[in-house]
């Protein structure tokens, strides 16, 4: 009983610190990014601007953005009676006690 208890705390732990810390991470990632993308002023040492950095602040501001609509996907599913589920990857809405 213990040990479902710990595993179940220890989940919840993970994924509020990848969520909780994780994101915000990110985000600040990608603005840094977006910053040596566009150079001059945006940067400390006022070099020109580098494409990667604009890549990269994509990229950054992407995996937020999908992270968000599958939590948002997920919350707003459990109110119609569905559940989000991974297993065939990517996440499929399946109904409440179906597969």
């Amino acid at each position: 009983m213990w040990e479902l208890f710990f595993s179940a705390i220890g989940q919840v732990l993970l994924i509020g610190v990848l969520i909780g810390a994780g994101l915000p991470a990110i985000f600040a990632l990608g603005v840094r990014s977006l910053a040596y993308g566009a150079g001059g002023d945006a940067e400390v040492d006022h070099e020109a601007g580098h494409p990667i950095g604009k890549v990269g602040a994509a990229i950054a501001f992407a995996v937020v953005l999908a992270v968000i609509g599958l939590g948002l996907a997920i919350i707003i599913s459990s109110g119609f009676g569905y559940v989000v589920s991974f297993e065939h990857i990517f996440p499929t809405f399946v109904k409440r006690g179906g597969h």
